[in-house]
């Protein structure tokens, strides 16, 4: 891995050199526009609308609009923003862990300390893990002021940017506004199924099966060649599958049984 940003975590007067790595990748499979006539690549390019040339991406600016004004920043601008030059990933408060609502967290980041000495890390990482609280910090980005978690897994110490609040839209569907009753037969059962599907979470058992058939695809097309469709390589499913409509009891009842099923088989 390479390390993307370089700073320090502070909080008080103690200091944590670190550097700052990406926790998570892409496993998409790659795929780019042809034309469906005669398979040419196509490609996008950067036009100005004034003069009509192409703008290569270094003598691209950034602007805002208002409606009325248009102010150009620069590259230099932007750079010499205060919070853009800090180097400090900045603890602004502990929080109970299970306060921070997951719908808030955004992408990930492995933190290495930077320094020949570890005390530090590892001192703020046993804090961190033997009180259960989450270290809410502030740091700057790639030109973005950013709010963070900072918790521990494992041996590390991990930040997980966080949405701003009025980044994360309220759920109000007239649908769940009108009460519903649900009977204590119904409860049972649906505690049931839940308890036929208990077991410990282990993310590696799953597979992203889209990205799986698409490599199969297009396997499978280059060793047979363009003939290959899509319900030769994965079989076509049965019309109106899956249209029954059962009640609640019912589907609860027989999803209970599946699961026994499955479990007793397994």
């Amino acid at each position: 891995m390479r390390a993307i940003w370089k700073g320090a975590v502070t909080f008080g007067l103690v200091n944590v050199p670190v550097k700052l790595y990406s926790a998570t990748e892409d496993h998409d499979v790659p795929l780019h526009q042809v034309h469906d006539a005669d398979g040419g690549r196509i490609r996008y390019q950067r036009v100005c609308e004034l003069d009509g040339a192409v703008v290569p991406y270094e003598h691209i600016d950034r602007a805002y609009d208002d409606g009325e004004h248009t102010v150009v920043l620069s590259k230099a601008d932007l750079a010499d923003l205060p919070a853009e030059r800090a180097r400090e990933i900045e603890v602004v408060e502990f929080v109970p862990s299970a306060q921070i609502d997951p719908i808030m967290f955004d992408r990930t980041y492995y933190l290495e300390p930077d320094s020949t000495s570890t005390k530090a890390y590892v001192l703020l990482r046993r804090t961190l893990g033997e009180t259960e609280r989450t270290a809410v910090v502030r740091f700057a980005l790639r030109q973005r002021t950013r709010l963070a978690a900072l918790r521990v897994r494992g041996d590390v110490l991990v930040l997980q940017t966080l949405l701003w609040s009025d980044e994360v839209r309220e759920a109000a569907f007239p649908s769940l506004e009108d009460p519903v009753d649900v009977t204590d037969k119904e409860l049972a059962m649906s505690r049931q199924l839940v308890a036929s599907f208990e077991a410990d979470f282990a993310p590696e058992a799953f597979e992203d099966d889209y990205q799986a058939q698409l490599r199969t695809l297009i396997e499978a097309k280059i060793e047979r060649g363009e003939a290959t469709s899509s319900a030769e390589t994965f079989g076509q499913a049965e019309p109106g599958e899956g249209a029954e409509v059962i009640d609640l009891m019912e589907a609860l009842r027989r999803s209970v049984e599946e699961a026994k099923a499955r479990r007793a088989s397994g």
